[in-house]
């Protein structure tokens, strides 16, 4: 059974950084694009960064694109997401997701059907 399994989350000061992981179980993550999205109190649910399953093609929003880097260990099937610099705005729920995709990846919710239950990150001070 395909599972995804989100950590890290957690109440961080401005200006602080936190490490979220995506922990794979039940395929092979070296086979699917990953992209990581949030979802703030009120809004869509919005993707901020994603990687190929080769790890070749990275793709971050430019909204975080200075403070957001996202990494993949497949020996761990584990995807990263450091985060720096932690605004007020980051304040959301954050989710990973998977799904096969021949070339690149995408930052399209639709585009992925296995989904992790999400991890709350609170910027506050």
């Amino acid at each position: 059974q395909l599972q995804l399994v989100e950590s890290g989350g957690g109440l961080v000061q401005p200006g602080g950084s936190l490490r979220l992981s995506c922990a794979a179980s039940g395929f092979t993550s070296a086979y699917y694009a990953v992209g990581w999205f949030r979802q703030a109190p009120g809004k869509e649910r919005a993707g901020i960064a994603c990687i190929s399953g080769d790890g070749n093609v990275l793709n971050v929003v430019d909204s975080v694109k200075d403070r957001f880097t996202i990494s993949r260990d497949d020996a761990k099937n584990t995807i990263t997401l450091q985060m720096n610099s932690l605004k007020f705005e980051d304040t959301a729920v954050y989710y990973c997701a998977a799904d096969r995709h021949p070339i690149g990846c995408t930052m399209t919710s639709k585009q992925y059907n296995y989904w992790g239950q999400g991890t709350q990150v609170t910027v506050s001070s």
